[in-house]
């Protein structure tokens, strides 16, 4: 990763490996919290030279470590400083919206060393879609900077007429200041390892914020420390004797931690770094879908920010209806002076039936049922706009077609514009019926109508069940492929089957839509040599005609797309199954940086001899780190019902695995610590440590 990232809650900072910001960086690397960069230039020089990187370590994702050195430095034959004299380290980390930075420098020559340290900063305030490229349009203006003592502020007017500001401090008597060219110069003279500490805080403002309440880098650190702490304690802790699988589980939590953001209504996991830091409605709903068995208060934060953000009228250059979810919000200029659609944009087909999706697999581990009352209106909402705006037609499927003018034309999570092709290498046209949003609605309407039953309300749920019913038959009748002893990815707008084999059938499994003989052919399918390159399934098949391994959607792997058909396949206790596709993914994690699933990787066969790398891929992402977490409750084939009181286990331990411990479990009202070991038989041994749920155990 030829980058550094860190971010808490909703600032991140995105330099190179040295910690800095060069302008006009291909990546776009900056400052960014709303979808601003609030830093455009950043960079710290000793004696006017760029010091000599010799550490930086991108392991953690909330604070950074960055050591350098000076090179040698003569003029006119006089030495100026040795080579590799003074340590320069820079620490740097977030929190309470405010980035510190503190640059530690110690002089190792044998005598006092005199030099000066200077630190470089400028800022455009550009609007994050310009800075990928994606967009340009009318912007606002910078407006100058000020200088008050040991600070500097750098001030913007946008275009829709909000002020913003980047203000800087620092905590060393500087010798130089030039707030125009936004750089402070500082002096040292050092003795004999003799060390000193900058710390530099730099805090986005806008509009009538003021740079009030900066704490010490101290006591925003201790702060920070204990949120983290405060999370370590709060979820289920996994502990196993593979320790490939062990690296993942604590990496994917690490990770998932970072991504967590607040908007108002309870933490929800982000799409990714760096460019997808805002909330997503299809990506924050999978990614807390796959926390519920580590942490499900992510999973109540997630649905009370979709609901607040839910579509309540008829508007086409934002894709909304009213019910429906939101696809991605964006805080930038372009979005708030509405030349982008973005606001939040709503052009997506899945996000509304995952929504209801989490929302009853939330009630069936922690039995929430105020949730459901506090968000009854939305759940009505969204159950109507599946019927009423999803089901454009009225023939039971929910298809999608793309009106805004500046909006997504594939609206399910194979989004890019080549994703949905026949097998004759010609692309379906619009509107859409996706298979799997098929089997997310028959799931969302099913896991509502047993909820509707605890609330005394058998009416409204004998209706949801009928309408499932009656769409189950009628998906088996329009997508099965006969011929392949397949589900077709979709139906396009002439209602003809898009018969290209795909992932997309998979995700259906977890709905329980499927009759056991196709379920099973579906499965046998995804794991054979044509969907299974041996670290995993591929989005489509080898020999289709759109399939490409090096793709984005067209026969790449998603860690995250692997996870939805493992939930299904540990549901309907198809273990074997699922641990050969685990096992695939654990051994393809050892081929990328820091022990971390990324986002994508391309879908060569396993032949090639390592998983190769896909060229932009977010890192870290949600849902990939949130597929490790995936595995334990597969692995355990862990299934609450807190309406029920009831906990289905049906444990099969992957090839490499002889232990797995896995302690505070929350389901209901309590926990749940249990033991799987292999005895010296090599059988499977389960152990209940602790059960405070009150639920009964269900052992297959």
């Amino acid at each position: 990763m030829d980058y550094r990232v860190i971010k808490e809650n909703d600032l991140f900072i995105l330099t190179d490996t040295n910690g800095n910001i060069p302008e006009q960086h291909p990546y776009g690397l900056g400052l960014y919290t709303k979808d601003t960069r609030f830093l455009s230039k950043l960079d710290v020089k000793i004696n006017g030279e760029e010091p000599i990187l010799l550490h930086s370590d991108a392991a953690e994702n909330y604070m950074a470590t960055i050591l350098m050195t000076n090179p040698h430095m003569e003029r006119n034959g006089e030495l100026i400083l040795w080579r590799e004299s003074v340590e320069i380290k820079r620490t740097r980390f977030i929190y309470n919206d405010v980035f510190y930075e503190s640059l530690t420098v110690k002089n190792y020559y044998p005598k006092s060393v005199n030099f000066d340290l200077s630190v470089h900063m400028d800022v455009d305030f550009a609007d994050m879609f310009i800075v990928r490229g994606f967009q340009n349009g009318e912007i606002g203006k910078r407006t100058g900077q000020t200088v008050d003592g040991e600070s500097f502020t750098f001030h913007y007017e946008g275009a829709d007429n909000l002020a913003r500001r980047t203000y800087v401090e620092w905590d060393k008597d500087a010798y130089y200041i030039d707030g125009e060219k936004g750089e402070v110069f500082f002096q040292f003279n050092l003795d004999h390892e003799e060390e000193q500490t900058i710390t530099f805080k730099i805090q986005p403002q806008h509009g009538n914020e003021k740079s009030v309440n900066i704490l010490s880098a101290s006591d925003a650190l201790e702060k920070l420390k204990e949120s983290y702490n405060s999370w370590n304690n709060s979820i289920t802790k996994v502990k196993t004797d593979w320790l490939p699988l062990q690296r993942l589980i604590d990496r994917g939590l690490g990770d998932l931690r970072v991504l967590l953001t607040d908007l108002g209504y309870g933490k929800f996991p982000v799409a990714g770094l760096p460019w997808f830091g805002v909330p997503f409605g299809r990506d924050s709903l999978i990614a807390a879908l796959q926390m519920l068995a580590f942490q499900p208060e992510v999973a109540k934060g997630t649905l009370y920010t979709m609901a607040s953000k839910q579509g309540t009228k008829v508007d086409p250059w934002r894709d909304e209806q009213p019910g429906k979810i939101m696809h991605e919000i964006r805080y930038g200029e372009l979005a708030t002076t509405e030349q982008i659609p973005f606001t939040p944009y709503y052009g997506t087909i899945d996000a509304t039936p995952l929504f209801l999706i989490l929302l009853t697999e939330y009630v069936k581990w922690t039995g929430d049922l105020k949730v459901v009352e506090d968000l009854k209106v939305n759940i009505e909402a969204a159950l109507t706009w599946i019927d009423q705006y999803g089901d454009r037609d009225g023939d039971m499927f929910v298809e999608y077609h793309q009106e805004a003018s500046k909006g997504i034309a594939n609206q399910g999570w194979k989004d890019s514009g080549d994703s949905i092709v026949h097998r004759n290498g010609d692309y379906a046209t619009t509107p859409i019926a996706l298979s799997e949003v098929q089997g997310y609605v028959y799931q969302a309407k099913m896991g509502v109508a047993s909820i509707y039953d605890k609330l005394g309300d058998p009416e409204r749920a004998a209706v949801l069940r009928e309408e499932s019913t009656k769409l189950k038959i009628k998906f088996d009748e329009e997508f099965w492929m006969d011929d392949v002893n397949f589900y077709a990815i979709a139906l396009d707008k002439n209602k003809q089957q898009v018969g290209t084999i795909t992932s997309n059938p998979g995700h259906i499994l977890f709905s329980e839509m499927l009759e056991e003989d196709k379920a099973n052919a579906v499965i046998e399918t995804l794991v054979s040599p044509k969907m299974f390159s041996g670290f995993g399934i591929r989005t489509m098949g080898t020999g289709e005609a759109g399939y490409n391994p090096m793709s984005y959607h067209d026969g790449s792997i998603w860690p995250h797309d692997n996870s939805m058909v493992l939930l299904g396949m540990s549901k309907i206790q198809k273990q074997g199954a699922a641990n050969v596709v685990m096992e695939g993914l654990i051994e393809a994690a050892a081929h990328f940086e820091y022990d971390r699933l990324p986002e994508l990787f391309c879908g060569y066969d396993k032949s090639v001899g390592k998983a190769v790398k896909y060229p932009v891929a977010c890192s870290p992402q949600a849902w990939a780190a949130g597929t490790p977490l995936v595995f334990i409750q597969t692995i355990l084939g862990l299934f609450p019902d807190a309406l029920e009181k009831k906990i289905v286990l049906s444990p099969l331990l992957p090839n490499g695995m002889n232990e797995l411990d896995v302690e505070k479990v929350k389901i209901g009202e309590g926990f749940l610590s249990l033991s799987v070991q292999k005895n010296a038989e090599g059988i499977l041994e389960l152990t209940i440590i602790e059960n405070t749920t009150g639920f009964d155990i269900v052992q297959n």
